[in-house]
């Protein structure tokens, strides 16, 4: 439905499948103008459950940056190791199947966990659909992720009057978000300890040479922990009970549930991943007084700096746009939270609700600028007008109530 403000009850499941087999889903849970938008994932196996979690997520997400997007999230299901061509053929199938939703643009992808932007970008080239000269160009979605995360975790451990020098931290999922924020970790003078990726996992209580993994991983990718050498490995499902001050998930939903929750010994968990905890999780960790920061307020960085990257803004305003906002978000739902009496979550989710319905109405009601900034946009994603001036459109309309406006983030 156009202009459906953020889902609470069942997003809509549409099963992609050919000749009696699933070739895989999209989920949407809410739109904006009859759009929804969020990542296209690789995954071995098709779990409809957290595709809906992590597109309810991504309205979430939209509605705490106040940007005009329905929340979605799709899966193809295939090895995301497999070799680039065997991956090409299973994206094209993907977006054949796909088509109702792909060629109307009701559904817009990106890359997600298994996929790379060059990839989103070369499968809607190649199924026939619109592919505009600046889409699908910015390929640091996992970089701006990581400053977010880092941005937050460097607020929730503040809150502890202390500082991040001498920290120890586990990293699971070592991949597009763990590997950068490892590296801002470790350059903060967080003792990265343990890492993991879906090959195995590795502990050294003296801390990792991050440097060093992030070399390997570049040559090996997930493989990079089996080549580390005099490793100690570890088992995955060990990592998040370490005993650790920051626990930083960054690989699938779900990974701290109720049947490991009560052997977290971090002090924050703080992730990457969307839905990294599940619900009942999130309360056996409260009432353990473990902070844990909502993830879609964690790891906004990679839509928000996605967003202002096509909009033409430098990367050291992108960095410093995404850590400000963060550190002003958290500690505005922070005041709230301990006014109300409530949970950083329920506070979070309750504001990027009320964020959401406000950008459908002010979608009903669009003023002159806003109007010049939606023109100013479609020019420039079709390469008709430089950087520069879009990037001056954005910081004047768009931008300053993002960047700037703490109150209004926390809803007042």
């Amino acid at each position: 439905m156009s202009g459906a403000p953020a889902s609470t009850g069942s997003p809509a499941v549409h099963i992609l499948a050919e000749g009696g087999e699933r070739i895989g889903a999209i989920v949407i849970d809410s739109t904006l103008r009859g759009r929804a938008r969020g990542g296209l994932r690789m995954v071995p196996e098709l779990v409809v459950e957290e595709l809906a979690d992590a597109a309810r997520t991504m309205t979430l997400k939209y509605g705490l940056l106040g940007l005009p997007q329905g929340g979605a999230k799709a899966a193809v299901i295939g090895d995301p190791e497999a070799p680039p061509a065997r991956r090409r053929r299973l994206l094209e199938r993907f977006a054949r199947l796909a088509r109702p939703w792909l060629a109307p643009r009701r559904y817009v992808p990106d890359a997600d966990l298994g996929t790379s932007t060059p990839e989103i970008r070369r499968m809607m080239r190649e199924a026939g659909y619109p592919v505009h000269r600046r889409e699908w160009r910015d390929h640091r979605s996992g970089t701006w992720t990581a400053h977010s995360v880092f941005a937050a975790v460097r607020v929730a451990w503040s809150w502890r009057g202390r500082s991040l020098a001498g920290a120890t931290a586990a990293v699971e999922g070592f991949g597009r978000v763990g590997a950068p924020l490892a590296a801002l970790l470790a350059a903060a003078g967080v003792r990265v300890v343990a890492v993991s990726t879906s090959r195995g996992a590795l502990i050294d209580e003296r801390g990792l040479d991050v440097e060093r993994l992030l070399a390997l991983a570049g040559r090996h990718g997930s493989a990079s922990v089996e080549h580390w050498e005099d490793r100690a490995p570890l088992s995955p499902h060990r990592l998040p009970l370490l005993s650790v001050d920051l626990l930083c998930p960054c690989a699938r939903g779900r990974s701290i549930h109720e049947g490991n929750a009560a052997g977290v010994r971090a002090a924050i968990v703080c992730g990457g991943a969307n839905n990294p905890l599940s619900e009942g999780a999130e309360e056996i960790l409260a009432s353990r007084g473990v902070l844990t920061v909502p993830d879609f307020v964690a790891n906004c960085g990679g839509v928000l700096g996605g967003t202002m990257a096509f909009a033409g803004l430098p990367d050291a305003r992108i960095s410093a746009g995404i850590e400000g906002f963060v550190a002003r978000t958290l500690g505005d739902l922070r005041r709230r939270a301990r006014a109300e009496g409530a949970s950083l979550r329920r506070v979070a989710e309750r504001v990027s609700r009320e964020r959401h319905r406000a950008v459908r109405e002010r979608y009903r009601h669009r003023t002159p600028p806003r109007l010049l900034l939606e023109l100013g946009l479609a020019l420039h994603r079709r390469g008709c007008l430089p950087a520069p001036a879009v990037g001056l459109l954005a910081a004047r309309f768009f931008f300053p109530s993002l960047l700037t406006g703490a109150g209004r983030v926390a809803g007042r």
